[in-house]
């Protein structure tokens, strides 16, 4: 049974910034927060280390960990939520000057994912991620892991897991894979039995719009929320392109800079849509500033998946939301899956795209 977090639980940020120009730390941050919100937590502050490289040991060094350490006990922080990921060992060295659980982002994405599984499918798939996580990172730490109680990072396969030892938790995720790889198979089958209208995935960093647009397109009603991951569990509909031509639409979970690869491994069989589509429909966010990195960021995971060679179709959502001057790419298609704007268009790519038999 899932747990629910404390109403009350505060959480201080803390963050490495290796001072890359190339990668700003505020944007990352920003969405860090805003999946820990996600996952129930209240903001209670930031504490932000800059130095190039982290320490071995604590990660932001002795005297930072003291800093935060002080702000946990004047702020009356429950948590302490980590941007970059920990080792076992970092984790626990902070945990002896901190005294309150130490969640890194891993943790916390996973966290979000626990709580967003709604299907049987993606309560496997998160459960399996987990265990993995724990696995290559957690065994070990010992009775610490105790001092997670119920809230933040702990929610998915439940304490007792986190105390069993390798062999057990091996076991189990055995047994997670030989049933994930049955659903793999019948998703197969049920690919093999629709390929009568082509296959269109969308794809594209979290929160950009997608299951809106899936909706707008197929005037359907597909679970929508403004944050994080609302979408784990991969949803398909029938879109009408024109006369006696119909498309399959399928929305996909989102995508999120260095997506942890647990997940990735753990969601093989939702990311296999992708192998299989026709055509690629690349949902952006027109409205964020950080529209760049959240594009790169897809563009990376679509070539670990070896889908460099797909077709697709760059989309800008949220075109209602732009900022007065804002640019717009002229790769893309401009559409908003809120007003309507832009579909007609849309629908009329998806007809003309060589992927798009007659």
């Amino acid at each position: 049974m899932t747990r629910r977090l404390p109403a009350a639980e505060r959480g201080l940020v803390v963050a490495l910034d290796r001072g890359n120009p190339e990668r700003p730390l505020e944007p990352e941050l920003e969405e860090f927060e805003a999946l820990a919100r996600a996952a129930g937590v209240a903001i209670a502050g930031r504490v932000v280390q800059r130095r190039r490289a982290p320490d071995a040991s604590t990660l932001i060094g002795s005297g930072k960990a003291r800093e935060v350490a002080e702000a946990v006990r004047d702020l009356n922080a429950d948590v302490v939520l980590v941007l970059d990921d920990m080792r076992p060992r970092q984790r626990k060295s902070l945990e002896r000057v901190i005294q309150v659980p130490i969640v890194d982002r891993t943790m916390v994405i996973l966290d979000v994912f626990a709580r967003h599984a709604r299907s049987r499918e993606g309560k496997l798939q998160v459960e399996l991620a987990q265990l993995r996580y724990r696995q290559s990172n957690l065994i070990g730490v010992g009775a610490d892991l105790s001092r997670l109680g119920g809230g933040i990072g702990t929610r998915g396969p439940g304490e007792t897991k986190l105390e069993t030892d390798r062999r057990r938790i091996a076991q189990r995720i055995s047994a997670l894979r030989s049933r994930l790889d049955a659903v793999r198979r019948r998703r197969a089958t049920q690919r093999s039995e629709n390929r009568r209208e082509p296959l269109i995935a969308l794809v594209g960093y979290t929160n950009v719009g997608k299951s809106s647009l899936l909706n707008a397109l197929a005037h359907s009603d597909a679970f929508v929320a403004d944050q994080p991951f609302a979408t784990l569990d991969p949803t398909v509909r029938r879109v009408y392109l024109a006369p006696q031509r119909y498309v399959r639409v399928v929305d996909t979970v989102g995508f999120i800079t260095d997506l942890p690869k647990d997940l990735v491994a753990a969601f093989r069989a939702t990311l296999e849509e992708l192998s299989e589509a026709d055509l690629l429909v690349h949902v952006t966010d027109a409205s964020s500033a950080d529209r760049e990195r959240q594009e790169r960021a897809v563009e990376a995971l679509l070539h670990s998946l070896g889908l460099d060679q797909k077709p697709r179709l760059l989309v800008l959502n949220k075109i209602d939301a732009m900022n007065i001057g804002a640019s717009r790419d002229p790769r893309a298609l401009a559409v908003s899956a809120r007003t309507g704007a832009g579909l007609d268009a849309l629908r009329a790519a998806l007809l003309a795209y060589d992927a798009m038999p007659v």
